[in-house]
């Protein structure tokens, strides 16, 4: 099981690596069911992985020109902040409200990727100051009061809010993830013992496949990875509904987003959109 543990681990380093997203909620399941790990131990270890693999990704993407280094500072320090505020929330509000809160704000972030921005302008230019601070506090507050899902709010934020490319928000989004990672890891590792073996394993497969991910970047279509980012989040939103509220309604939930994914299917092939509202118009062809 160990060894399908740091195969799987590639996969989440492709999914960090492209899309800027994805570690926490593929890498805690992966450990807790595949690697056996305890629950606590999982996500403290999770970190670790998540941490050193964004890190190295993030790298990759700045030698490229894909991260804006004062944007990214900036957003993550906020977010610590805001994660501190929302771990003290987690303490008063129960844990399934949470999550079924997190998983609504999903299916927006989800269907927002999907649609792109309506005035798309993207820029490279440094995002202002005061709305870096606002997005990455109220980032860090979602992050912090449920305990994963950075990247999915991160990446969303800088693209549709921020104007960024998504190269860009990608690049930055793994500098802030990075950040958020090394706070969490600091203050499980004095409670939390981590099997630095698995660990190790685990992260050097992850950063394997962030580097494939980061090389496969430049040679996809942005607008592709924005939707298929839009995909991957409400196929996750569906698990959590299954998971929190009742297995029935993930399915349900799960269901509804394949049906969907015809429909977007029909928009690329054939030109016409019977669900325009939600995809936009059809893709150009070439």
């Amino acid at each position: 099981m160990i060894a399908l543990a740091v195969a799987l681990a590639v996969l989440v380093g492709v999914s960090l690596g492209l899309l800027g997203g994805g570690g926490s909620i593929l890498t805690v399941p992966l450990l807790a069911y595949v690697a056996g790990m305890e629950a606590k131990q999982a996500i403290a270890t999770s970190l670790l992985v998540v941490g050193v693999t964004s890190a190295v990704s993030t790298l990759s993407h700045a030698r490229a020109g894909r991260v804006q280094w004062r944007s990214g500072l900036m957003f993550g320090a906020a977010g610590m902040v805001g994660a501190y505020l929302g771990g003290l929330l987690s303490y008063v509000v129960p844990g399934t409200i949470l999550l079924t809160a997190f998983t609504v704000v999903m299916i927006a972030t989800g269907i927002a990727m999907i649609r792109g921005r309506k005035t798309c302008e993207p820029t490279t230019r440094t995002m202002p100051v005061a709305k870096v601070l606002v997005m990455g506090l109220g980032v860090g507050v979602v992050t912090g009061a449920v305990g994963a899902g950075g990247g999915f709010l991160v990446v969303p934020a800088l693209a549709l809010l921020g104007g960024l490319p998504m190269p860009v928000a990608v690049g930055t989004s793994l500098l802030v993830i990075t950040m958020n990672s090394a706070a969490g890891l600091a203050g499980h590792l004095s409670t939390v013992p981590i099997d630095w073996t698995i660990a190790g394993a685990v992260t050097a497969a992850a950063v394997l496949g962030s580097l494939l991910g980061t090389r496969l970047t430049a040679h996809v279509d942005p607008n592709a990875v924005r939707r298929a980012f839009g995909w991957f989040v409400l196929l996750m939103a569906s698990l959590i509904l299954g998971q929190e509220v009742h297995p029935a309604i993930g399915l349900t939930a799960a269901g509804l987003t394949a049906l969907a994914g015809l429909g977007n299917l029909s928009c690329t092939r054939l030109g016409w959109c019977p669900m325009r509202w939600l995809f936009g118009p059809p893709a150009a062809t070439t």
